[in-house]
């Protein structure tokens, strides 16, 4: 408790004393893309540059000039980059907060969406799923509250939405507003809890590891055999990027996944637990991973070292003592050397990824303090080389807040197949965050781009088909699917699926 009243203090200060022009802006910013990075005006048109081809030259001048704009889309040229710059209105429409208000400062937004209690209207209906090991995840289907029918059916073709927090089992208010945007979309939002987290019970002395998705795996099962005729998406919240990324790239083609966006996520994970995060922020993380971990101290006594796990003071020192100590040590033990390095060879994020072959939105704020400098933890030659992955730049925005100016009368997005939709209004009165209607949209776009070249191709097969008719030969007519389907056979899945309590937050 000392450490928690401790760390916040010190952020208070450094808020109150730190300069004004840190964090507050004076001018308004214009709400376009950065030039040369990929410019879009209002009338939609929009461009991506070939760094390969500029040297870097024309990205750096852009960069420089366009050091006030708003939000930057950087990718590799491609179809889809140029099919989202047309059909993806507010990737070139954010105005972020500006002036001398708290929801212009990176640090208390971002400390305003991570701590403060949201009243969703939101209702929740867990599903425990027993892992082939007998270990426990959840996962939280969001209901609206005036639903009476808790289960969907199973022949609904709605998407799904995975949501999937950060790895500190935070729920956050950016995953309940999403849950309550997404549903007023059309989707069927499913937040994903690892083992141990928001109330999930603890059946194996076994935690899951930063990066490790197994336990993902078998959820995406499930959801499939549980909604095989709707598409899946996914997204994630900060830290929890590293598990979805790492889930992307270890399954490539068979993710199942259509799209997926990752919301401020932290890409050089080994960097950041050696030291990436600001001691106070550090501070309260692993204050509160200790009271989480608390309640299981006597069955991680079996095999972690708990004192050296209460006692550490750092994210890299609890990460050791839960998953670098020798196998079965319960006792003091140095960690032996090089298994923190091992650790991250089996966890890093984007050790897999050139596996990943679905596109991946990343939506990022230079701003962000719990990230850290952009220039240094951003691997922008990822979004320049790779045609899956596309990164929303902002220049304000904090860490998962993407605070914006209220807009009156504005659009509040797009549904699910692609019809717009009035904005969801929460109890605060504001609409969706920017942030959130980006992801829609970008889930919206690629999905009608892949479905207009899967009926390119089909045009062209039968073309092909009657033209060698015409030469004499026979042409049998064949249907292509535009998702891959996979019989969904619950034999093959080692979970038992219980509805077992429903709840609201």
């Amino acid at each position: 408790m000392l450490e928690w009243l401790v760390a916040l203090c010190i952020v208070i200060l450094g808020v109150l004393i730190w300069p004004g022009p840190k964090y507050f802006g004076t001018e308004s910013q214009p709400d376009a893309l950065l030039r040369g990075l990929g410019a879009a005006g209002p009338n939609g048109r929009g461009r991506v540059v070939d760094r390969e081809r500029s040297d870097g030259d024309g990205a750096q001048a852009a960069a420089a000039a366009g050091e006030a704009r708003a939000v930057a889309l950087v990718c590799k040229p491609s179809a889809l980059a140029n099919y989202l710059l047309k059909h993806c209105r507010t990737f070139t429409h954010y105005s972020p907060r500006v002036g001398w208000t708290w929801r212009a400062s990176a640090l208390l937004q971002s400390a305003y969406e991570a701590c403060w209690p949201y009243r969703s209207p939101v209702q929740f209906v867990r599903d425990n799923l027993q892992l082939s090991d007998d270990g426990l995840v959840a996962l939280d289907w969001a209901v609206p509250a005036y639903q009476k029918r808790r289960r969907t059916s199973s022949h609904s073709t709605s998407p799904v939405l995975l949501i999937i927090p950060n790895s500190f089992g935070k729920i956050t208010r950016t995953v309940l507003k999403l849950c309550e945007t997404s549903l007023s979309h059309g989707y069927l939002p499913a937040v994903f809890n690892r083992r141990s987290h928001n109330g999930t019970p603890l059946t194996t002395v076994r935690l899951q590891q930063f990066g490790d998705p197994a336990d993902l795996r078998e959820a995406v099962r499930y959801i499939r055999h549980r909604q095989p005729a709707g598409r899946l998406y996914a997204v994630s919240e900060s830290t929890g990027s590293g598990l979805l990324l790492s889930y992307l790239g270890e399954c490539g083609s068979s993710s199942y996944v259509t799209a997926a966006v990752c919301l401020s996520p932290v890409f050089r994970c080994q960097g950041w637990f050696e030291g990436g995060l600001s001691r106070p922020l550090q501070w309260a993380l692993v204050l509160y991973q200790k009271m989480c971990l608390s309640r299981y101290r006597t069955v991680l006594g079996e095999t972690v070292h708990t004192d050296a796990l209460f006692s550490s003071c750092s994210l890299r020192g609890l990460e050791e003592a839960l998953f670098c100590q020798p196998a079965g040590s319960a006792t003091a033990r140095p960690v032996p050397p090089g298994a923190w390095d091992a650790y991250w060879e089996r966890n890093e994020p984007l050790r897999d990824v050139d596996e990943v072959a679905i596109p991946v939105l990343s939506v990022c704020a230079r701003d962000d303090p719990v990230r850290g400098d952009a220039q240094s933890t951003i691997p922008m030659e990822l979004f320049e080389t790779n045609p899956h992955f596309f990164l929303l730049l902002t220049e304000r925005g904090g860490h998962c807040g993407f605070s914006a100016q209220p807009e009156g009368g504005a659009a509040g997005g797009f549904s699910a197949v692609g019809s717009a939709a009035p904005p969801a209004s929460g109890p605060e009165g504001l609409g969706p965050s920017w942030s959130h209607r980006a992801l829609l949209e970008f889930f919206r776009a690629t999905t009608d781009f892949f479905a207009a070249e899967e009926r390119t191709k089909q045009l062209a097969a039968r073309r092909r088909g009657l033209g060698a008719g015409a030469g004499g030969r026979a042409f049998q007519n064949r249907s292509v699917s535009a998702c891959k389907r996979v019989p969904a056979c619950s034999h093959n899945i080692h979970a038992i699926y219980n509805w077992q309590r429903s709840y609201t937050r």
